[in-house]
């Protein structure tokens, strides 16, 4: 990839740069799933935290868990949810807007005083098209998504996983090294200057190199 490459994938849709990465060790915890699906999606955001060289841990000390994953029907259903309105900004206004976009996902995000993720929140809806999904392939992609704070356009037009017919989804080789360039110990946890994305791509191309 190239640096126009890497720093479109963190231009967001109003034209600013922002890049942020955890700043602490990720404590996962999933809702409205049986235990072998819980049991995926931990095993995906393992894998995604051991790419990048971050690490995990069994509690947060402020919040228990940092990285709240909710399966649900209708997106109605988050407004009858106990407390979630203290997790998630107007949370009334962001069901209406996406049910009005008949949207099956959001993610949303708490920063930290340095700018870093301190806390993700993931929400995905059962629609018809997502029930046609693996589960191991929600899983991937979800935890990718989260890993950084990636543009809202970032995968607008293409996934960061690939897939053979009849072979499960992967993680694109190109998206797994801006992942890894981007918890790089010598790289800021958050930036808001189209000049990290330069740093960034050059990380990324000397990963390339090396594989």
């Amino acid at each position: 990839m190239d640096a126009d490459a890497v720093t479109r994938l963190f231009t967001r849709s109003d034209g600013n740069y922002l890049f942020a990465r955890w700043g602490r060790p990720i404590v996962p915890v999933v809702f409205g799933v049986e235990d072998a699906t819980v049991s995926i999606l931990k095993g995906a955001i393992e894998a995604v935290v051991a790419l990048a060289g971050h690490k995990m841990a069994e509690t947060d000390p402020e919040l228990g868990a940092n990285l709240m994953v909710f399966f649900f029907r209708e997106w109605d259903e988050l407004t009858e949810t106990p407390n979630l309105d203290r997790l998630i900004p107007d949370l009334p206004a962001t069901v209406d807007r996406l049910k009005a976009a008949d949207a099956n996902q959001y993610r949303s995000f708490r920063f930290d005083d340095t700018g870093a993720i301190q806390a993700g929140f993931v929400f995905i809806r059962m629609d018809e098209e997502m029930a046609k999904v693996p589960a191991e392939t929600i899983a991937l992609s979800q935890m990718v998504q989260v890993i950084l704070l990636w543009s809202d356009t970032a995968f607008t037009d293409s996934s960061p996983l690939a897939a053979a017919p009849g072979q499960p989804a992967v993680l694109k080789p190109e998206i797994a090294n801006v992942i890894r360039a981007g918890y790089d110990p010598v790289m800021p946890a958050s930036a808001n200057d189209p000049s990290h994305g330069l740093r960034l791509a050059a990380r990324v191309g000397a990963l390339g190199h090396q594989a």
